[in-house]
């Protein structure tokens, strides 16, 4: 499959400086940043800083350092937000059918209350 990454994507205007976030944690590779419309009390996403659409992609072409940083990130996101006793909820929408919103890799923290299931039966 073909990606097409839109540069003016919200998160390409946020690693830009164009939109302001509130940081949580930021390296070389990676940003991770308080959700505007918090879903849970605890509700961070993480982008990798390349122009990658979703998961996939980023799997498919990410250098090893991208990757290893990204995930390094979100271990370290989880633990500077007291998550490893209570869990969490780790989410990545794509596509279509995966209502993905933002045609950006991000990657959805979620925790701090009981997120009940994930999917209802349809």
């Amino acid at each position: 499959m073909a990606y097409t990454y839109n540069p003016e994507n919200i998160f390409a205007k946020i690693l830009k400086g164009e939109i302001p976030n509130k940081t949580v944690l930021e390296t070389e590779h990676t940003l991770a940043f308080r959700d505007i419309y918090p879903q849970a009390p605890v509700h961070v996403l993480v982008i990798p800083k390349g122009p990658y659409v979703c998961y996939d992609h980023f799997a498919q072409e990410a250098s090893d350092a991208e990757i290893v940083d990204f995930n390094r990130v979100i271990g370290e996101v989880c633990r500077m937000e007291g998550l490893e006793e209570g869990g969490f909820r780790l989410i990545s929408n794509a596509g279509r059918d995966g209502v993905q919103e933002v045609p950006h890799l991000h990657v959805h923290i979620l925790a701090g209350r009981d997120l009940g299931r994930m999917l209802a039966k349809a």
